[in-house]
């Protein structure tokens, strides 16, 4: 899930294809669909972003109430207005008049907190639940911004590597060579650092103890020279979340596939290039579907992003999107961190009865 933050931005316009009293409000890569004359291209509003969950207050002053998303109608989704995706929520709110929205922009100010705008956190199933503990030497997963958001991640031509994001629920292992260690956890209980103690009824163990991910990755720790070893895949299936791809992980073996893979080496951290992870991992752990190799095009990416699953290879319903890293792993002075974004399908974002467990 990406950051939250809700920042001013300077906007373009775009006509609404079919409706003569809409408009599309572009920021970054998304458009928001808006009322027709109240911005102009170059004009700087505010952006809520989706997964934000707005105060009762804010929605009726927006003039949202009752068109928002979840059981209190105060979540922003992605949703088509006449035909056309609507990402977000550009918007003036009262807080904000008398405010230097350039300068803001410019600054990059986060209204989230003064505006009482939160982030959305998924629920948590029984099955992904558990007794949690204190793990402070975990090797943490990041996480993913949105490329729509952050277009000057990658410049064209770049040497990426993009893969198919898969529905399913992140697992995180880490495996420390000094004393055998094993630690998995989810991503929100990682972010936290914090680690599932061992439960065969815990989904995340089931899966781990299924595909031998600690021993490959003592394995991996042995024939790179490493102290810790992070394995990172998602666990999904029917039982999962609503996108099962084909598979039913409610039996003894949960699917699984690995997106990443992080090694600590001589006390320094980083992450196996795409191209790496596949070599070394060797077909001992199953891997996320690569789409493309190759020099970095937008607009291919934005296409990749759309259309059929790969991963059962019968291309059972719906992509959710894709991940974009580059073949050589580096520094995003844009994002502050690890190169890598997402782009999220369309139809993915607006299917009915969706979940988002984490």
């Amino acid at each position: 899930m990406s950051t939250l933050r809700v920042t001013v931005e300077q906007v373009t316009i775009h006509e609404h294809p079919d409706a003569d009293a809409l408009e599309l409000a572009q920021v970054g890569l998304y458009r928001a669909v808006v009322a027709k004359g109240v911005y102009r291209t170059g004009d700087f509003a505010l952006y809520i972003p989706e997964q934000a969950v707005l105060p009762q207050e804010l929605v009726a002053e927006l003039g949202l109430t009752g068109k928002l998303a979840g059981s209190a109608a105060d979540r922003v989704k992605a949703i088509r207005l006449r035909g056309e995706l609507s990402q977000g929520i550009v918007c003036r709110p009262r807080a904000l008049q008398g405010r230097d929205l350039a300068r803001a922009g410019a600054e990059g100010t986060d209204f989230a907190a003064e505006l009482g705008i939160a982030k959305w956190v998924p629920p948590v199933p029984i099955s992904m639940g558990g007794e949690a503990e204190p793990a402070p030497d975990l090797l943490p997963w990041v996480d993913i911004e949105n490329l729509k958001r952050y277009p000057e991640v990658f410049t064209e031509g770049e040497p990426v590597a993009v893969t198919e994001k898969v529905h399913g629920t992140a697992c995180c292992l880490t495996y420390r060579a000094g004393d055998d260690r094993v630690q998995v956890t989810s991503k929100g209980l990682g972010a936290q650092r914090l680690a599932l103690v061992e439960d065969s009824k815990n989904l995340y163990w089931r899966a781990v103890r299924a595909h031998r991910t600690a021993h490959v990755a003592a394995e991996l720790a042995a024939e790179l020279g490493a102290s810790r070893v992070g394995v990172f895949g998602e666990v999904y299936g029917d039982g999962v979340q609503d996108l099962g791809y084909g598979a039913d992980s409610r039996r003894e073996e949960p699917a699984y596939a690995v997106f990443d893979v992080s090694v600590e080496i001589d006390g320094q951290v980083r992450w196996l290039a795409p191209e790496e992870l596949t070599e070394v991992l060797d077909g001992r752990l199953p891997l996320v579907p690569t789409l493309f190799t190759g020099a970095y095009d937008a607009q291919r990416v934005m296409e990749l992003a759309e259309g059929r699953e790969t991963l059962s290879g019968r291309a059972v319903h719906v992509r959710e999107g894709v991940v974009v890293r580059p073949l050589a792993d580096r520094y995003s002075a844009v994002l502050g961190g690890r190169a890598i974004a997402k782009v999220v399908s369309g139809a993915y974002l607006t299917r009915k009865g969706g979940t988002e467990y984490e």
